[in-house]
């Protein structure tokens, strides 16, 4: 294994995980070598998904997402709708198969970094809350629990990075970070939509699942920022505290 799939997949799902210390198995590659960078991924990802307690490297089998405001409208007129994910888990980081990686070569702002991934079900569970108003009368004000299930999640993640000079060494920053996802299907659940009425409940979730296409096309915006917001944390804390050439071999060393 090398040190940069750690980067990548592991370390820096969390905010304060330091690199020392790094686990005997992990090597690193070569500039640019993409197939090793998607082995290396790969075998840490089957390999720690408990994560590693010396390093201080929190599971990746069950990640914190951060609260969303998914959809936001004016309160104005007959009909708007704001509806907010709370206490929000993630749980399927640890079944990714890291497809491809391109990139990361000896000047890593030549070209874009692109990581290509699947995820065969990937879940979010947690809170939420709806406020809004419905065909000018049916007024919406609950909160529950959320269940979200993506299945056959793809993703896509282009990075475009500069470099700094600290102690002079270089590091990398992000500064443009566009995600593209696709599915297979969407499942949601919201439970006590309608508080008084299971049967509207049902009946909202049911409408929810028959029509997720349409659902996702409408939401995906705001989906996408928030897992820019996610896939981010997973490398830009490591790229700033770790030095962008120490994740790689000299070009003389096998």
């Amino acid at each position: 294994m090398h040190l940069l799939g750690y980067v990548l997949i592991c370390s820096p799902l969390f905010i304060g995980l330091q690199c020392q210390g790094l686990p005997p198995k992990v090597k690193k590659c070569h500039y640019g070598d993409g197939k090793c960078l998607v082995e290396s991924a790969n075998a840490l990802l089957k390999n720690f998904p408990k994560g590693i307690p010396e390093i201080n490297l929190r599971p990746i089998d069950v990640v914190p997402v951060k609260d969303w405001l998914l959809v936001n409208d004016s309160r104005v007129g007959g009909a708007w709708y704001n509806f907010e994910l709370l206490n929000q888990l993630n749980y399927g980081f640890e079944n990714t198969t890291i497809t491809e990686i391109r990139g990361f070569d000896r000047d890593p702002t030549s070209s874009k970094i692109e990581i290509h991934g699947t995820i065969p079900r990937l879940v979010y569970k947690g809170d939420y809350q709806a406020k809004g108003r419905m065909l000018w009368f049916v007024e919406i004000n609950s909160h529950g629990t959320s269940n979200s299930d993506f299945l056959n999640f793809k993703f896509d993640i282009t990075l475009k990075v500069r470099t700094e000079y600290r102690n002079n060494k270089r590091y990398i920053k992000i500064y443009e970070l566009v995600p593209n996802i696709r599915l297979d299907r969407w499942i949601m659940w919201l439970d006590d939509f309608f508080p008084e009425n299971f049967d509207l409940t049902l009946a909202i979730n049911n409408l929810f699942n028959r029509n997720w296409v349409e659902f996702w096309n409408e939401l995906e915006p705001g989906i996408l920022r928030l897992f820019e917001t996610v896939f981010r944390s997973l490398v830009e804390d490591t790229f700033d505290s770790v030095p962008y050439d120490d994740l790689f071999l000299p070009d003389d060393e096998n």
